[in-house]
C-alpha cells in the first residue's frame, strides 16, 4: 500500500485546519450556539479554538513550501 506524501498530508490537515476556524469564526460572529450533550458550549470557547485551528492551519500550509 502506497503512503501518503508529506506535501499531501499538510495540505489536506491545512485546509481541515483552515476550515475548522472559519467555522469557529462564523459561530463567534454570528452567534450560533453549540452544545455538546447537556453542555452548552461558551463563546469564548470558539475564539480560543479559532486561534488554536488558525495556527495549525498555517504551520501545516508553512510546511507545503
Amino acid at each position: 500500500m502506497k503512503g501518503m506524501k508529506q506535501k499531501t498530508f499538510s495540505s489536506v490537515a491545512g485546509a481541515i485546519f483552515a476550515v475548522i476556524a472559519v467555522l469557529h469564526l462564523l459561530r463567534a460572529v454570528m452567534g450560533w450556539p453549540a452544545s455538546i450533550g447537556s453542555f452548552a458550549v461558551p463563546m469564548w470557547l470558539s475564539w480560543v479554538a479559532i486561534l488554536v485551528s488558525a495556527f495549525l492551519a498555517y504551520s501545516a500550509f508553512k510546511l507545503v513550501k
